[in-house]
């Protein structure tokens, strides 16, 4: 998979899916929830994946929600921002675990996916919320037609494009103000091996689920066809079981 640089907000926007009709679902029976361990609560127990994604709640909940997220997308945004609240429910009751996954649209994504991943699995979906609250304020940041700095970052390497357009959108400075040491957050920007790893996991994931748009969401195993919004992911947990 070939990141561009793509850094107009218009060329962000542009390539994020999204649709306004759901699934068609018949009900299933409902399942049971199981209680976290004593003194601690489902939201809080998150954890990386071998995937590479980041799950929060029961690893053995019957229902599996996996989200296939842009950082840089509208629509993502829009769902993180109304469906976190009211999905947090359904995952402390032990019923539903929720993974997200970063899916690379542009070269924004990579070094945002980067930094959002930078503090580990505690702080991610806080980071991860935040960095959706934000979207807009930080898209606003983008070069405009013939600012120095897009003719400055297609001359650099990819890895020293990666940390620039970062700071330059005003991520670095976003995890800084979140508590990861800016020494620490380019590391995460350097780290070759994890950009190899996203990239690779994308490309999985294209091959495997034929990824639409984003945000595309697989309820245990399976693609959910035209749903975007949280009325339309809740339905379909609701079918489900939860």
């Amino acid at each position: 998979m070939r990141i561009s640089i793509g850094l107009a907000s218009a060329m962000i926007l542009a390539g994020c899916g999204g649709s306004e009709t759901g699934n068609s679902t018949t009900p299933a029976a409902p399942v049971a929830g199981t209680a976290a361990p004593a003194g601690t609560q489902w939201v809080d127990k998150v954890e990386k994946t071998a995937e590479g994604g980041f799950r929060m709640g029961n690893p053995d909940a019957p229902i599996k929600l996996i989200e296939y997220g842009s950082r840089t997308c509208g629509h993502c945004a829009a769902f993180a921002t109304t469906a976190m609240e009211p999905l947090k429910v359904y995952v402390a009751a032990g019923k539903v675990s929720f993974e997200f996954r970063d899916f690379l649209l542009n070269q924004i994504d990579l070094g945002a996916a980067l930094l959002g991943q930078c503090a580990g699995p505690g702080p991610f979906f806080a980071i991860m919320d935040q960095m959706y609250e934000q979207q807009h304020t930080i898209l606003q940041n983008a070069p405009k037609e013939g600012d120095p700095f897009l003719k400055q970052a297609e001359a650099m390497t990819p890895a020293q494009r990666i940390g620039a357009t970062a700071e330059r959108f005003g991520y670095l400075a976003f995890v800084q103000q979140r508590g990861v040491p800016e020494a620490q957050a380019r590391q995460c920007l350097a780290d070759q091996s994890a950009v190899d790893a996203l990239v690779k996991s994308n490309e999985t994931a294209a091959k495997e689920y034929n990824i639409p748009g984003t945000p595309t969401f697989i309820l245990n195993g399976k693609v959910l066809e035209n749903t975007g919004t949280w009325p339309q992911v809740e339905a379909a947990l609701k079918a489900a079981g939860a």
